[in-house]
């Protein structure tokens, strides 16, 4: 496909020729015919969005794919680009792509009825065949359709009436192509406006000329739900031309929200060998995320992106990567107390209401942290009564009454060896986690013994303090260890 050919060439060969949307289409079923994936990564959308994508392809619509923050908008839109034929011919030196068999320009036009047959064809890869513009309010007409050159007028001597000294925008640029248009609210009305005629009747306008010029386009846009995007929205006549809206989603379980992580992430093949990360701690890391989009200080029309839970990962990866070049370690295992390096990584990722911001956003972070370590706690362990009888014994009592005359340090910068057997030096916490968690892997047990701590500290059972490398679990109340360091 890299070898130039002549018109009679192509016409002669097996190419078919058709529009953008019957190509998608093909390509489309005969995936589905195939038992072939349609979405590579689209993880929890199975049931979902993709079912509707597939229609709307069938159908041959432009689609708005509408939908709160990091639910992988701008990620369904790229992905249809392997649904695009590998290679596509157009006449050599055309700028927005005719095909032989249906020139739009002048240039291509000319071209065809100088030379016919021996007109040059030359070949697109699918790759160049995707457009993707984000909507800001500085973008203007003549980025998107075009406008007049009077540098090209005056080099080829042409007045302003000739069609060649028109400078083509993106959207003629992707002619044949797929063209993202990504937050479009943020597009000012004006310049939503002029796109009306390419959607419904296929042609541009630039400058008063009249020349119809039938564009074959896959146009898709993403959009965020307009009573959260307060910069605009999407002006009605323009939403009426786009023939389906879908909506995305977050992932509804939290193993598929792992996936996700797992897929999104930036971690190395290194680091994923060197350090180990429990099963408990990265369903906590999703749990985190979850709980946020349920908290009365988080925004919920603003949404909770699916980047927290990426982002916090890569955070979590650091800080224990940190420690194997701190302590010149070969392997460490990652901490419930290496949470507290998620917080940048929530903070940023969260838009607070009223009570949120009377809170602060570290609080926030910390709030939400707790909760999911409950949430977690919950389906591990037996319930922690607020109130207890006295003289009856509960499954923690044990545990509380140990800390009566003991304390114990967790520090970020310890070696595995040395934090586990810590926890390990605690009995009745033992004696918890072995009753209640004994199915779980050796790593995901020992994470457990944070919990159990956690939990109780939550629950003002314990008293957790924290300075700069440490966290201190001690008897309710006893706060003095870390009022000296601090």
């Amino acid at each position: 496909m890299s070898k130039e050919i002549t018109f009679k060439e192509l016409k002669n060969s097996d190419y078919k020729n058709q529009t953008i949307n019957q190509e998608i289409q093909a390509n489309l079923i005969a995936r589905i015919k195939a038992k072939q994936p349609v979405f590579e990564g689209l993880y929890g959308y199975e049931d979902t969005v993709v079912p509707q994508l597939k229609k709307a392809i069938i159908a041959g619509h432009h689609i708005n794919l509408l939908g709160l923050r990091g639910q992988a908008k701008t990620k369904i839109a790229r992905s249809m680009v392997d649904l695009l034929d590998e290679y596509m011919p157009i006449v050599k030196g055309s700028e927005i792509n005719d095909s032989p068999f249906q020139p739009i320009s002048k240039y291509a036009r000319d071209l065809i009825s100088e030379m016919g047959d021996e007109t040059p064809i030359s070949w697109v890869h699918r790759s160049n065949r995707f457009f993707e513009k984000l909507a800001t309010p500085d973008v203007n007409v003549s980025d998107l359709i075009g406008d007049i050159d009077p540098i090209k007028a005056a080099t080829l001597k042409l007045p302003y009436s000739d069609e060649r000294v028109l400078h083509y925008g993106m959207i003629p640029r992707a002619n044949r192509s797929i063209f993202v248009l990504n937050e479009l609210p943020d597009l000012q009305a004006r310049i939503q406006v002029s796109l009306f005629n390419i959607l419904q009747e296929g042609d541009i306008q630039i400058r008063g000329f009249q020349l119809r010029m039938p564009l074959d386009i896959q146009f898709v846009f993403t959009a965020n739900p307009e009573d959260y995007t307060n910069r605009g929205s999407i002006v009605t006549p323009l939403k009426d031309r786009i023939g389906s809206q879908i909506f995305t989603h977050y992932p509804k379980s939290i193993a598929l929200a792992r996936e996700i992580t797992a897929q999104e992430a930036n971690v190395s093949k290194e680091d994923k060998a060197s350090i180990m990360v429990p099963e408990l701690a990265k369903d906590l890391l999703e749990q985190v995320a979850f709980t946020a989009r349920k908290s009365e200080y988080v925004d919920a029309k603003s949404g909770v992106s699916a980047r927290l839970t990426i982002s916090a990962m890569e955070n979590l990866m650091a800080a224990a990567k940190l420690r194997l070049i701190e302590k010149e370690v070969a392997k460490t295992t990652i901490r419930l107390v290496d949470f507290m390096s998620i917080i940048p990584s929530i903070t940023g990722k969260i838009e607070l209401v009223y009570e949120g911001e009377q809170e602060g956003a570290d609080e926030v972070a910390k709030i939400l942290i707790d909760n999911a370590v409950m949430i977690q706690f919950g389906q591990l362990f037996p319930r922690i009564s607020k109130l207890e009888k006295e003289g009856v014994k509960t499954p923690y009592t044990d545990l509380i009454d140990w800390f009566d005359n003991n304390f114990i340090e967790l520090n970020y910068t310890d070696t595995d060896d040395e934090f586990f057997t810590s926890l390990q030096s605690i009995k009745p916490l033992v004696a918890i986690v072995e009753e209640h968690a004994s199915k779980l892997s050796k790593e995901d047990q020992t994470f457990c013994m944070e919990l159990v701590l956690w939990g109780l500290t939550v629950h003002n059972k314990l008293d957790k303090s924290e300075n700069n490398t440490a966290f201190k679990f001690d008897s309710a109340g006893i706060n003095q260890y870390f009022n000296r360091n601090n």
